[in-house]
């Protein structure tokens, strides 16, 4: 596909700089044909194994790069061939700092556990002032040192952390093993199955391509619930996720068997993280001997949730997963840590969701982009492992990198609930506290430096959601009718519906099945307890089931065309609802469990009955949607519910009864029970003092056991899938969900070297907080849209569409998803909404993709505008490393239309280009303003100068 560049600009709120900055990192494009896209696990685990690579004509020159934290210290692009050139030679057979190996003996004498490198040994009275967050990057720059890829200076740079972090210094990081949900994964192991046909074609073995540290994929994102308030819905959703995704599955179990060190869960098993939190997290690694902390890079944001469980973990884009998985650093600039004190202890009756939206809403106004966040204090000790995952999992939505908290004897007491041996807890719990990485709150601790810092008391957290757009909005229950009605008056925005006041009462009604019945503004027609951020916390599991069953006993019942639904996000919160024999409120009430996977909160919250979505559409109804999750983005719950707020799992219960988000608790009766009296919300509400009781009597450690040895064994259907054992994989040509890419097709053993931008045209003209949900949307394909136009020439019915997150291993599908989300706000549009664009020359209104196309026909470069937060929501988060126009300085205030054609003025040898550099930007117009590159470190320059770290690894491999 010829090359098309996607420039960047985009406005930043914070800053005082007057100059611009302009996303050179996606300015900059080369010819797709050489365009990337974006040791073992143990024994006792024998279980069967961005977004992607751009393919896409939008944004070609994002696939040989990758993208890590703030700008480094501009340093010469010599120098950073030649660190990039270092950091990929072979490693060096000796470890500088192997005169730190200390055995670890064992609390009661005999063998020891193994050796590791000791932090105490180095002497260094700095360490004990690290944050436990920076201590593991020490540890990894430690036991990696080969003056090749990590030297002596990088690990100096960790060292003294509390004076280098300021000045944004770059180094390597190598994680222990990288973690896969099949959305994401399917487009890595597509990467890797090209990169051995590259192999391959360049002459070499392609056996070579395998990676090199534990890969875990965990297949969850493809169960829709097609079928809910049922029995048998857990059986009929997997017969149609396997219907749909036969293919996909198919070729993730040739993948398990292709590549070494890579280990696939099957679907139906449950969520990625909860998985990787209840059984796949090592915790502290012992692999041949050596100790060293676990820590993991994930192609899902979410990946973050580990750092509750002191498992270092956060989320990545495709090209790094894929280099992480390849033995290669990660080049990230050292991060500024945010020191989180947490004092007191929650209320009666709040939970950990009420919780993580309070500590959302403070972190995102603190501005933690780019950043560590480490919770510490007493209050710690007052949250369960569970309470502190909930929190560590939304850090994507409050904008840091990670949400960590260290280890301690919560922790330790989870790893022996769910199942972790005497022998690995004792062992985890001797390294930790030999290598000086365990918290005791019995003990006084040296007083650690942190970058900034910030205190919540737990006792003034108060029950709330989020909503109706965003996570980080906040709205106290209390508030919660009066913010409603705010929602409906204000103007369309975050906050917004513009509904007229007399339009605001209106009632629609129409025929369900035979029944009378009728929908308002703020009626709740999804309420779905779902996603990874609360599905793995029995506190506020069995809080739901404790509201349905106090709401059953008084007759209370939720109406028939709301569409509930439970995925629960492992086989053991089902163990424990039966066993608590609160599984039978909840089914009563409608919440049966349909599937063990991520299903409302990615979009996968199928069809609504068609008589309640003719009564949406017709009437324009604002319909609403209460889920657990922990995103709520315009158009991914679902596209017909316009007010999608998060929630705890028991609220959503709540609201499921009350049938609307139009309600006062406080003042206002959830129902009417079965002997005729109103019922308040606090008459169905549990107090901890019960959710404690229950959760001691029901969530055992065999529950964990029992579960995970099933996994091992997988599913009838997953295990009569036939896959073929070729090395290279069989690509079918007709196929529509796997797709060979053109990426290295034609790939040479020579690098292709830069093009200039020039003439742009500007493609899309956005505002503020165009998420990656915009950009890449996983739901639901439109009927009207281009990827759906070619699935139907392709002879796929509507039935059979899928999901775009469930098609990105076909590059010809993910590019005409780009830009296809149903709410999308274009400036060109002029307040139309919707994934269109206009075509400048021709003045043509056409999908997103169509002009796109049309401009590469006509040979034109394009870019776009895009105001603050651009692409915020992902791993990717460019609110933290996008460009910026500084200093109240965006698109409007310089006079830039989206009609002239931009010339983005590079050097023309790679040579004189420098991370963090000013260049400048004309328009035909006459207008001429300072930006600055999107090349954060020297090792991001070295992959634009070469290609990208797939091309380059490519070749280096070849080469052998």
């Amino acid at each position: 596909m010829p090359p098309l560049t996607s420039a960047l600009l985009s406005r930043s709120t914070t800053g005082s700089s007057t100059r611009v900055s302009a996303a050179a990192a996606a300015a900059i494009s080369r010819p797709a044909a050489d365009a990337a896209p974006s040791s073992s696990p143990p024994p006792s685990r024998p279980i069967p194994r961005p977004r992607p690579s751009p393919a896409s004509p939008f944004a070609s020159g994002l696939a040989g790069r990758l993208f890590s934290g703030h700008r480094a210290t501009a340093r010469s692009a010599s120098s950073a061939t030649a660190v990039f050139e270092r950091r990929f030679a072979s490693a060096a057979t000796r470890n500088t700092y192997d005169e730190i190996l200390t055995g670890l003996g064992r609390p009661g004498g005999g063998e020891e556990f193994g050796k590791y490198y000791s932090l105490p040994a180095l002497s260094d009275p700095r360490i004990d002032r690290l944050p436990y967050s920076i201590r593991i990057l020490l540890e990894s720059a430690i036991r990696n040192c080969d003056d090749f890829q990590v030297t002596g200076k990088d690990v100096e740079k960790i060292l003294d952390w509390e004076n280098s972090a300021p000045k944004q210094v770059e180094i390597p990081f190598k994680p222990a093993r990288v973690l896969l949900q099949d959305f994401t994964g399917v487009p890595a192991v597509v990467d890797l199955a090209c990169l051995r046909d590259a192999v391959s074609k360049l002459g070499s073995d392609p056996n070579k391509i395998n990676p090199l540290v534990p890969v875990d994929l965990v297949i969850d994102h493809s169960v829709q619930v097609d079928v809910a308030r049922s029995q048998n819905a857990v059986q009929a959703n997997m017969e149609l996720e396997f219907h749909r995704n036969k293919e996909r599955f198919g070729f993730l179990k040739w993948g398990s068997s292709a590549f070494r060190n890579m280990l696939v869960v099957p679907p139906g098993s449950g969520i990625v993280h909860q998985v990787n939190l209840e059984y796949l997290a090592r915790v502290v690694f012992n692999n041949g001997g050596i100790l060293y902390p676990d820590s993991v890079v994930g192609t899902d944001s979410h990946t973050t949730m580990i750092d509750g469980l002191g498992v270092a973990g956060w989320g990545v884009g495709g090209i790094e997963a894929e280099a992480a998985m390849l033995g290669q650093p990660m080049s990230m600039v050292l991060p500024g840590v945010v020191g989180f004190k947490l004092s007191g202890k929650l209320r009666n009756g709040v939970t950990a969701t009420d919780l993580v939206l309070t500590v959302t809403q403070m972190l995102r106004k603190h501005g933690v982009v780019g950043k560590f966040v480490e919770f510490y204090g007493q209050g710690m000790s007052e949250l369960s492992l569970a309470d502190r995952a909930t929190i560590a999992n939304m850090s994507p939505e409050y904008g840091a990198t990670m949400g960590f908290f260290p280890v301690d004897a919560k922790t330790l007491d989870y790893l022996k609930l769910t199942g972790r041996s005497d022998d690995t807890v004792a062992m985890v719990e001797s390294y930790l506290r030999a290598n000086k990485m365990f918290v005791d709150h019995n003990q006084v601790e040296a007083e650690r430096v942190y970058s900034s810092y910030l205190e919540l008391n737990l006792e003034e957290v108060e029950p709330c959601l989020s909503g109706p757009k965003r996570p980080h909005d906040r709205v106290t229950l209390k508030n919660m009718k009066s913010d409603w009605h705010s929602c409906l008056d204000n103007n369309v925005g975050f906050k917004g519906f513009a509904v007229p006041k007399e339009s605001q009462g209106k009632v629609a009604e129409f025929s369900f099945h035979g029944t009378p019945a009728k929908i308002k503004h703020g009626d709740v027609v999804i309420a779905a307890i779902t996603s990874c951020t609360n599905t793995s916390n029995p506190n506020v599991m069995l809080g739901a089931a404790l509201v349905a069953k106090k709401a059953c006993e008084l007759g209370l019942e939720v109406k028939p065309w709301i569409k509930t639904s439970l995925a629960p996000g492992s086989g053991v919160v089902k163990k424990y609802l039966d066993k608590s024999g609160l599984q039978k409120y909840l089914d009563q009430l409608g919440f049966h469990i349909v599937g063990y996977g991520c299903t409302t909160c990615i979009g996968n919250s199928g069809e609504l009955d068609e008589s309640v979505s003719a009564a949406i559409s017709e009437n324009d109804i604002v319909a609403a949607a209460v889920l657990s999750g922990n995103r709520n983005f315009e158009g991914r719950v679902h596209p017909l519910t316009r007010a999608n707020y998060l929630a705890s799992p028991p609220l959503v219960v709540a609201y499921a009864l009350a049938g609307t988000v139009n309600i006062d608790f406080e003042k206002e009766p959830i129902g009417i029970s079965k002997d005729g009296k109103e019922v308040y919300f606090r008459d169905i509400w549990p107090s901890t003092e019960e959710i404690a009781e229950v959760v001691k009597t029901s969530v055992l450690p065999d529950m964990f056991k029992s579960t995970y040895e099933a996994i091992t064994k997988g599913n009838p259907m997953w295990n009569e899938l036939s896959v073929s054992t070729r090395t290279l994989y069989p690509w079918d040509p007709s196929s529509t969900y796997i797709h060979e890419p053109p990426y290295f097709k034609d790939m040479t053993m020579t690098p292709p070297g830069p093009r200039p931008v020039k003439d742009a045209y500007c493609l899309l003209n956005f505002g503020d907080s165009i998420t990656t949900d915009h950009i890449s949307p996983a739901g639901s394909i439109h009927p009207d849209s281009p990827a759906a136009k070619f699935l139907k020439e392709r002879g796929v019915e509507r039935k059979d569409f899928n999901s775009y997150g469930s098609r990105r291993g076909n590059d010809e599908i993910m590019a005409r998803g780009t830009f296809a989300n149903i709410r999308l706000v274009n400036k060109f549009l002029k307040g139309e909404v919707g994934p269109k664009t206009i075509h400048v020359p021709s003045g043509e209104k056409l999908a997103v993709f169509d002009a796109a196309m049309k401009y590469k026909n006509e040979g034109h470069d394009t870019i776009i505008l895009a105001g603050a937060e651009y692409g915020s929501g992902s791993s990717r988060d460019w609110a933290a490393k996008g460009p910026m126009l500084q200093a109240g300085e965006d698109a409007d205030t310089l006079g830039l239309t989206g009609h002239e054609r931009y010339t983005i003025h590079l050097p023309t040898n790679v040579s004189d280009i420098k991370p963090g550099q000013d260049v400048t930007v004309t328009t035909d117009t006459g207008k001429s303003f300072a930006c600055t590159l999107r090349f954060d470190t020297e090792v991001e320059l070295a992959y634009y100068d070469h290609g990208g770290i797939l091309p380059y690894v490519t070749r280096k491999i070849a080469e052998q």
